[in-house]
Formats: structure tokens, C-alpha cells, sequence
């Protein structure tokens, strides 16, 4: 729309009730607060979480930026704040996960201004709910990774380009262009969104001018990354490839619905929330094609649309290009930042005023059936991350001369929460009088039986569908790293962790 009808639409607006134009806002924002904030300890941490502060983070910022650029495959940015939040706060949950919660908070009014950019109030209202409950969005804003970060800087990204896009200002495009970069420095998937919003700019005449200095300076940081891009070589991604393309695909619009944790709801919860939305998309779009409507009316929601679709399908389609050529990182987390357009489009559509009633009465049910996944995520712990801090604290009691063996994805946090242990070395051997086996199901058949002769079966628990095997001897005995690493009691790849006595907590 141009800047004179954006004007005439905003000043359009008003108050209900005596109450502040600005309420529906606020209200959402407390929502997004209240859905992250009391329950960020809720929790344990889960590999890649624990990973950051026992191999990544350092009293210095040197070291920490010389593990980030070993161990992980992230630009920098969030390192950066991690580093800040656990010297101001420390390592604990509650402290290293804050920084997402008010990123994941601050999305839902970026999520308003985009949603009025591209289409006025009702929109703005659609997209901060929607953003504001999805079970997607609020997973990751309690978890002590980069992907809540992601999601506002592709939002704020996305609101700084709209802006310049309709008023192509020198101050416009350096706004467009800074938060470009932050988009960048948080995650390098952030490149297929900023793609086409560059192209887009570029293409039309009256931006062009503007447009080519912030153009150019996405460049330069894009530039400026490859280096880091080249000595992190892909970190950490292998099970990326080891994950069947075709399962990640089907994974991308489970993690939309349900979120990161909603496979166990199976695929009848995915289809019950999958209908309103489909019904709201399919409202907005008879109401906007198939009917003769104003033309200023009809031609502003196209244009909204149109520009939500482009950068929702190239977030996804350009890394799905990419696994063609060699270079596969397409993991469904990875596109959180292009589930912002997607919500957007889904709330232009919806809240198209040709919808009316029907379509806020769709709104309301999309709403309510993803704010029902993510309370159900907090009460239910098959929903919940695997709960290693209770493992944790059930070996605390083992003896000082003890092994313990898990799957790969347990070794950081076991070494969070119990600071004594660490990697056995290959082809060491030690004297242990206890040897634990941890894991997820499903099990080896071997599981019950001893692992080293002169050990027997203590104590089998299972901890929210995490296993522990406890194996014991009168006395001390020679096992070796290898033998360990054989007998585990589940199929995926083992790690041997070894330590003194476990008592107290990081």
C-alpha cells in the first residue's frame, strides 16, 4: 500500500470501550510472557542445550569464540549474548534459557508490525496470536539455543524490509540492512529469506536507489562469514544426512502444528490443528480471488499475500535446492525463521475483512487448538525434553569408581549435571565396582545382562522414557573402554563417561 493510504489506514483506527489502541497488543505480549517465563526450569536440558556451557562457553570470550568456531556450526551472535547472560547470571537453566524467552517474547509485537505492514490492524492482531501461542515459537523461546534469536531477527528483518519497501528511504534501508545483519550474525539460514527481499527491493524502480547500498552491505557481512563458515566445516550436522530427507519433510509442517516436541501426538491431533488453518487460508483465499471486491481492498491483500508466500516458499525451497547439490543442512529447526512469513501469510489470509466473522471465528480456533499443544506440552512429559537432571540425581549416590555409558545425546548433559564425569579415552581401561547404562528405548535384547563378568543387575528405572541399567560388584574390577563400549543397552551410537564420586549440582 503507499505510504498516504498506510497513513489514511492508521489513522482510521480506533478505540473500543475507552480502551487504548494499542491493548490487543499488550495482551498478547502478557500472553507471551506468561507461556515462557514461569516455566523455562521446567525442564532439563537436552544435548545441545548442555553442550554450550560444558564445551563452549569460558571464563573468556576469546576461548569461548575459539569453541564456538571447533564445535559448533552458528555465526556468532548468540554466543555473544550466551557468554554475557551466564557471567552476569551463571549456567543454570533458568539463567542460559532467559535470553530466548525475551527474544520469543519480543517476536510477538515485531509479529504485530508485520502483520500491519502488510495489512492493517486485523492482520497485525492475527500474526502477534499466532506467534504468540504456537507451540513452535514457544519451545523455542525455553531453550537455550540460537533458534529463538533466529525467529526476531528474520522477523525484525522481515518488518524492516516491509517498512523500506514502502517508504524507500536512506534511513529505511539502513534499518532494512542492520537488521539484515543481525539476521545473519544469529543464523546462516537467515540468507534464503533475505534473498528474495532483496530481489524484491532491487526489482522495483523506486526502491532500486535506495536498495543497492543495504544490498551491498548484506554482501559484505554475508562476505565476512565465510571464513567462519569454512573452519566450523559443518559441525555437529551429520545426523542431518543420517535423518531420511523424506521424514524431514514430513517433519517440517508437524513442527508448525504440533511443535519440536509433537510427534507422539501422532498424525490425527496434526490433522485436527491442520483444519481450521487450512479452512482460514482457504476463507481468505475465495474471499480475496473468487470474489469482486474493491479494487484497493483486493489489490492490498494480494500484494501482502504475494510478498508472505515468497519469502515463506523461498526460506524453505532454497535449502531443499541446496540437498540437491551436496550440501544438506535442511533440518526442520533450521526453518523457524521462514515460519515467520508463513504465520504472517496465514493471518493476512484469515483476517482478509471479506473473511468477517467466519474468519475471525477460525481465528479464534487456531488460537485455542495450538495454545491447547503448548499447555499440554508443560503436563505431559512424553512431550517434554528427556528428563536427564532426574537421572542425573538418581547416580548421584554411585560410588566413586564407577563407569557410565549413554547415547551419544546424553553425554553433555550427564557431564552438566554431574561436573565430575567425563569421556573415557579410547582404549583405556578402569577399575570400576559400578557400571550404569543409559538410554532412550528401543532396547538391545542384551540389556538385562551383565556387561563385565562379576557384575550383576542392581536396579533397572526408567525415567520418563529414559532407561537406566545399573550393574554392581563387591569390588572394584578392570573393564575396558572397549567392552564397555560394546555392551550398551540401546542401538544408537554410545559414548563412556567416567568420573570421582557425583555429589552436588553445577
Amino acid at each position: 500500500m503507499s505510504a498516504t493510504a498506510h497513513a489514511s489506514a492508521l489513522g482510521a483506527e480506533r478505540t473500543r470501550a475507552g480502551l487504548p489502541r494499542w491493548w490487543p497488543l499488550a495482551a498478547l505480549t502478557l500472553l507471551a510472557a506468561v507461556l515462557r517465563l514461569p516455566t523455562l526450569g521446567l525442564q532439563s536440558f537436552w544435548y545441545d542445550e548442555a553442550f554450550t556451557p560444558v564445551h563452549v562457553l569460558h571464563p573468556s570470550l576469546w576461548a569461548t569464540l575459539r569453541s564456538m568456531v571447533h564445535t559448533e556450526n552458528s555465526p556468532p551472535l548468540w554466543y555473544l549474548i550466551s557468554w554475557l547472560d551466564a557471567r552476569v547470571l551463571g549456567t543454570g537453566e533458568v539463567a542460559l534459557r532467559l535470553p530466548s524467552a525475551l527474544a520469543g517474547i519480543a517476536t510477538v509485537p515485531v509479529a504485530w508490525g508485520i502483520g500491519r505492514e502488510l495489512a492493517g490492524r486485523r492482520a497485525a492482531i492475527a500474526c502477534a496470536a499466532l506467534v504468540a501461542v504456537n507451540p513452535l515459537f514457544v519451545w523455542y523461546s525455553q531453550e537455550a539455543r540460537v533458534y529463538a534469536l533466529f525467529a526476531l531477527t528474520s522477523a525484525l528483518a522481515m518488518l524492516c524490509f516491509l517498512r523500506a519497501e514502502r517508504e524507500p528511504s536512506g534511513a529505511r534501508m539502513a534499518a532494512f540492512a542492520a537488521s539484515g545483519a543481525l539476521a545473519l550474525l544469529s543464523h546462516y539460514f537467515a540468507v534464503f529469506l533475505l534473498i528474495p527481499m532483496v530481489l524484491w527491493l532491487l526489482a522495483q524502480r523506486r526502491c532500486r536507489r535506495a536498495a543497492i547500498p543495504a544490498a551491498g552491505a548484506l554482501l559484505l557481512v554475508g562476505l565476512a562469514l565465510l571464513p567462519l563458515i569454512s573452519a566450523q566445516g559443518g559441525h555437529g550436522t551429520q545426523w542431518i544426512g543420517r535423518w531420511p530427507l523424506s521424514q524431514r519433510l514430513q517433519a517440517i509442517p508437524q513442527y508448525f502444528l504440533t511443535g519440536a516436541s509433537g510427534e507422539p501426538l501422532g498424525h490425527g491431533i496434526e490433522l485436527l490443528i491442520a483444519l481450521p488453518i487450512l479452512a482460514g487460508v482457504g476463507l481468505g483465499l475465495w474471499c480475496v480471488f473468487g470474489q469482486p471486491r474493491e479494487a484497493a481492498e483486493a489489490r492490498q491483500i494480494e500484494r501482502a499475500a504475494l510478498i508472505a508466500a515468497l519469502l515463506s516458499v523461498c526460506g524453505v525451497l532454497l535449502p531443499l535446492v541446496l540437498v540437491a547439490f551436496g550440501a544438506d543442512y535442511l533440518a526442520p529447526r533450521n526453518l523457524i525463521g521462514a515460519m515467520i512469513p508463513l504465520t504472517a501469510l496465514i493471518a493476512v489470509l484469515v483476517s482478509a475483512p471479506a473473511a468477517g466473522r467466519a474468519g475471525t471465528a477460525l481465528l479464534v480456533v487456531m488460537v485455542l487448538a495450538l495454545l491447547a499443544i503448548t499447555v499440554d506440552v508443560n503436563l505431559s512429559p512424553r512431550l517434554q525434553r528427556g528428563n536427564w537432571r532426574e537421572l542425573a540425581r538418581l547416580l548421584r549416590d554411585a560410588p566413586a569408581a564407577h563407569a557410565v555409558t549413554t547415547v551419544e545425546l546424553g553425554a553433555a548433559p550427564l557431564e552438566y549435571y554431574l561436573p565430575g564425569l567425563h569421556n573415557l579415552a579410547r582404549g583405556a581401561t578402569v577399575m570400576v565396582s559400578e557400571i550404569d547404562e543409559t538410554g532412550y528405548s528401543p532396547l538391545r535384547a542384551s540389556a538385562a545382562t551383565a556387561p563385565a563378568a562379576g557384575f550383576h543387575l542392581l536396579a533397572r528405572r526408567n525415567v520418563n522414557g529414559l532407561i537406566l541399567y545399573r550393574f554392581g560388584s563387591p569390588v572394584a574390577r578392570p573393564v575396558t573402554e572397549a567392552a564397555l563400549r560394546r555392551h550398551v543397552i540401546t542401538l544408537a551410537h554410545p559414548e563412556v563417561l567416567v568420573g570421582p564420586a557425583l555429589a552436588g549440582s553445577p
